[in-house]
């Protein structure tokens, strides 16, 4: 531009001057594109999902570490429905089976008898009522002791009826007659004969001894613990390949091979 024509239009030049000025301050900025969202087979794009609390899935926290959580209520609940379950029968026999004659069920498969029992389970170490006394009370010791530790679901369940059935018996012959630890257990069940004499006569309480027992003995077998640890064999030892022990013959033939040529 000359300078008459800047002289004549002096406001037209000032507006020039700034607008060179801005395009050289100012850099030039590029928009991004942005992120789209895959549309599916329809053309319409799907929905945001929501997250809620529901959604949100804690890790399980357990106090033991990698043990499982003890299962101590599993054995209580257990114990103490034997226990109900027995005393409730044995107070209906004496209520309605005492000096009645025996009940037929199932086709004579079951009897429902009345038999004071002096002895163990099925009728057996007859008049060494308080030495079973004193052995139930020591299978009851001993399972509130080992409790602390129980983590097994399996030794849960059967230590809890060999407990509910024990505390059953002890309770006959703690609390009946003919006096403490020598109280005479109630049995009321026999099979296939009326009077016990194809099967010993019994009650709920020796078959929750029995069914424990034998559950124990299973698990036993199986190496569980009752603290929740399972024992495994060992794995058997690594022989050398036999390959190799050929490969080292090999070699020693050769070697006395040379020297007999040398």
């Amino acid at each position: 531009m000359s300078d008459e024509s800047k002289a004549a239009d002096p406001a037209a030049a000032e507006v020039a001057e700034s607008s060179v000025e801005g395009q050289v301050r100012e850099p030039e900025t590029t928009e991004q594109p942005k992120a789209v969202a895959p549309e599916d087979e329809a053309g319409e794009k799907p929905a945001e999902r929501v997250v809620s609390e529901e959604d949100v899935v804690e890790p399980e926290f357990s106090v033991t570490g990698s043990l499982p959580e003890p299962r101590t209520k599993t054995l209580a609940i257990l114990a103490a429905g034997v226990l109900a379950f027995d005393v409730l029968t044995k107070v209906l026999s004496v209520a309605f089976l005492e000096d009645s004659e025996p009940i037929k069920i199932f086709g004579g498969a079951l009897y429902l008898t009345f038999v004071r029992n002096p002895g163990a389970a099925f009728g057996l170490a007859e008049g060494m009522t308080w030495i079973l006394a004193l052995i139930a009370m020591g299978v009851a010791g001993f399972i509130f002791w080992i409790s602390r530790n129980l983590r097994s679901q399996g030794w849960a369940v059967g230590l809890g009826l060999v407990l509910g059935g024990a505390v059953g018996n002890l309770a006959d012959r703690l609390f009946r007659e003919p006096g403490p630890m020598r109280g005479h257990v109630v049995d009321f069940l026999s099979l296939f004969d009326p009077y016990g004499r194809v099967w010993p006569v019994f009650n709920v309480a020796d078959m929750a001894i029995v069914c424990g027992g034998a559950t124990i003995i299973v698990l036993a077998l199986m190496q569980h613990d009752y603290d929740g640890t399972v024992h495994k064999d060992a794995p058997a030892p690594v022989t050398p390949a036999e390959p190799q022990e050929s490969g080292l013959k090999e070699s020693g033939l050769k070697e006395s091979g040379l020297k007999e040529s040398k």
